[in-house]
């Protein structure tokens, strides 16, 4: 008898958060993950929906946090820095699948949306 995983669903944002804590690899904190999803979707998104976001993902298991080293320009502060876990990865992986299959074949009705 196979145990199959139950379903990882992901919200479209949640997508876009994950998608560029990947993107940035060793440098992905609020900030940084803001900017991306700014430069390359040119949707804006403020700095509390992205926190809150990280929030519930790392309550999912979907990311892990680190602190960074203390910075001058942070006033000695640390940032908290993210990174994709393997749970988080395979959602992305099941939610853009899913999203590509529904799309699939649909070119002309695309295009005309």
């Amino acid at each position: 008898m196979s145990h199959k995983s139950p379903p990882l669903y992901l919200g479209e944002f949640e997508i876009l958060i994950l998608l560029a804590v990947v993107r940035l690899a060793d440098d992905a904190y609020g900030v940084t993950i803001r900017d991306e999803i700014e430069r390359e979707t040119r949707r804006e998104a403020t700095l509390g929906a992205i926190y809150k976001t990280l929030g519930r993902l790392d309550l999912k298991g979907y990311v892990a946090t680190r602190l960074g080293a203390p910075t001058p320009e942070r006033g000695g502060r640390r940032k908290k820095l993210y990174r994709l876990t393997a749970q988080g990865g395979r959602a992305v992986r099941q939610s853009l699948g899913d999203l590509r299959r529904l799309t699939r074949g649909l070119g002309s009705e695309l295009e005309a949306l």
